[in-house]
């Protein structure tokens, strides 16, 4: 009995060993936070603070309220605030909710580790290191990472799988075997970067990004007619000339805020205004994201409940910005008024605040505000040339708010930055990719600052920045079991629906494009990006009786279907099966799997070989990232 005491005495002291030795500001992101955010913030965070305690950050738990410290580092039994949250505690908390022993417990945790963790202080900046080259600068601070999270990064993947990798993300769709044989046989020096080049140079590669980047800016069309409107009104054609020209990323921005094409080349520019329909609100929450890096839309009716830096007169003032516009219909023009669109906002103290023009990162819109009681003149005097339709203002507010939302400001370079990484390599630098704010640090701060510091310098090269992601060592790293924002390994990443119509159509042996596929497939599976993939029952639904698909393998088609049919039955029709689909050969027991299947079928060889086809076009390897 003494012995099984003392052995209990040992497994305990090592667990509170391992708990004093954890690294509090990990167990702070990686639970506690989420769980005061849940149940304490509304009353003890940016908006209220009742008893003076605010429990939104780190430092401000350990200042405590007006009642003292809520925490002794180290001692968890004397923290107050560790006390409130026993369930039968005279003064309880949260009030009308019972915390699970389980949450108790990371609390406990926490206040435990920061015990033996060094003060809180605040990190002096280091100055900017200089690296030769993108990929040069992701690969050091990634590795850097690593080795101080004593990870192991994951072995990169063959030659066979990053080239249908890099098809798939840069032009939309798998190689065809042709394509992946040519570039197996390239010369081995240059042979990645030359294929990066040629495909950066596609008309894939403008198309691939007009996908990507209409989604991430005006959200999925809900109808087809929607998206037909996108196509007619020249939308799509703006952002595809946009990435095929290379156009500064600051440049299409601007383009877009402004709405005033200077040329027919961005006729569809305005689209993004237009669309929304006069419905300045839904714009700003639109733009927020794009020049911020950061949703705003917590912010409409009192100061952003968790993000301290972004205010209710941010959202009020971007609304401002560009509630002088108005659609002319028969067209996609927005016209502005140059007067009028003075509004106020109220605050949670009742109180009635002036909309000011102020962007995030600190800059103001400078303008005359009229006297309560004045009445504005409109004239023609307040424009440009009153002969041009529609007038231009001689003071623009939404012009004036694109100038200082794209010219020197890092945040924009932020958010594109942390969005493409996000595309490339499955989740942003911060995470979610649109919520780049003070509640979402970075996992890699020097390495987000010096990209997005980087791509401003280069003129917000587009184009430049992808090749440096693309031929860096991570990105080409295999599927491995590290934490996901280590990027020490390959995220799984499901693709897109325009990616899976294309690869079933090259898979099947056709040209990739087809209008009535894509629409049929992204329909089922619209998601990009998502921040949580769940596969529905209806895609599952969608992928075992898609009518496309099923047309495209009918021996009528020709492709893929027929010719596996006219080789001989056994190894030779299943090993071309796999280099169609998968762009490899098959394993031994996938080999054996397929002729045990095929051989069950030998009277209907057409229909063994289109259903074989069908399970390995619907299977997981084929529906997501290499």
């Amino acid at each position: 009995m003494h012995r099984i005491s003392l052995h209990f005495l040992a497994v305990v002291a090592f667990a509170f060993a391992q708990v004093a030795a954890a690294d509090p500001a990990a167990l702070w992101s990686g639970s506690v936070r989420a769980l005061f955010d849940l149940h304490c913030v509304k009353c003890h965070g940016p908006i209220e603070q009742k008893s003076g305690l605010e429990l939104d950050t780190p430092e401000a738990v350990l200042k405590g309220g007006d009642e003292g410290k809520a925490v002794v580092p180290g001692d968890p039994e004397t923290s107050r605030l560790y006390q409130f949250l026993d369930p039968g505690a005279e003064t309880h908390m949260p009030p009308k909710k019972q915390l699970t022993e389980a949450e108790r417990g990371l609390v406990r945790d926490w206040i435990l580790a920061l015990g033996t963790a060094p003060p809180l202080t605040t990190a002096k900046p280091r100055e900017p290191r200089k690296f030769g080259s993108i990929p040069e600068a992701i690969d050091t601070l990634l590795a850097e990472g690593w080795t101080e999270r004593g990870l192991k990064p994951a072995e990169p993947v063959d030659d066979r799988t990053w080239c249908r990798r890099v098809h798939l993300d840069l032009v939309g769709r798998i190689p065809t075997p042709a394509e992946t044989e040519a570039f197996l046989n390239a010369p081995a020096d240059g042979r990645r970067a030359g294929l990066v080049d040629r495909l950066l140079a596609s008309e894939g590669y403008a198309v691939r990004m007009r996908e990507l980047w209409d989604v991430f800016l005006m959200g999925r069309p809900r109808r087809d007619a929607h998206e037909d409107r996108r196509r007619q009104n020249g939308w799509w054609a703006f952002l595809e000339g946009s990435f095929r020209t290379n156009r500064p990323w600051n440049e299409t921005v601007r383009e877009v805020l402004v709405a005033r094409p200077s040329g027919p080349e961005q006729k569809g520019a305005s689209w993004f205004l237009y669309e929304r329909r006069n419905d300045h609100q839904a714009i700003a929450e639109a733009v927020a994201p794009v020049v911020y890096g950061t949703r705003i839309d917590c912010a409409q009716c009192h100061d952003h409940p968790l993000a301290r830096e972004i205010k209710q007169g941010h959202y009020w003032g971007l609304v401002a910005a560009f509630n002088r516009g108005k659609n002319i219909e028969g067209g996609s023009t927005v016209a502005e008024s140059a007067v009028g669109g003075f509004i106020n906002f109220t605050d949670l103290r009742k109180e009635s605040q002036p909309a000011v023009i102020t962007l995030l990162n600190g800059r103001t819109v400078e303008e005359v505000r009229p006297a309560p009681e004045a009445k504005e003149e409109d004239g023609d005097d307040r424009y440009l040339d009153s002969a041009v339709k529609p007038r231009v203002p001689k003071f623009s507010r939404r012009e004036a708010f694109a100038l200082a939302a794209t010219q020197d400001s890092p945040l924009l370079a932020r958010a594109f930055v942390n969005r493409a990484w996000a595309v490339f390599l499955g989740r942003g630098l911060v995470h979610p990719a649109d919520e780049m704010n003070a509640r979402n640090v970075s996992s890699h701060p020097e390495l987000l600052d010096w990209l997005a510091s980087d791509f401003a310098a280069s003129g917000h090269d587009v184009r430049r920045w992808v090749r440096g992601v693309i031929l860096s060592r991570a990105y080409a790293l295999g599927i491995g079991a590290t934490p996901p924002e280590a990027f020490a390994s390959a995220l799984e990443r499901p693709l897109t629906g325009e990616q899976i119509a294309r690869s079933w159509r090259v898979a099947a042996g056709v040209a990739p494009d087809d209008e009535g596929l894509r629409k049929a497939v992204v329909g089922a599976i619209p998601d990009v990006l998502p921040r949580d993939y769940n596969a529905t029952f209806q895609q599952a639904q969608f992928l075992a009786n898609s009518p496309g698909l099923a047309e495209l393998l009918q021996p009528a088609a020709g492709g893929t279907a027929v010719r596996l049919v006219s080789l001989p039955a056994g190894a030779p029709r299943i090993r071309e099966a796999f280099v169609a689909v998968y762009g490899r050969l098959p394993d031994a027991e996938e080999e054996r799997q397929a002729e045990s299947f095929l051989s069950g079928r030998k009277e209907r060889p057409a229909e063994a070989v289109r259903d074989l086809l069908w399970a390995m076009m619907t299977g997981a390897e084929f529906l997501a990232m290499p």
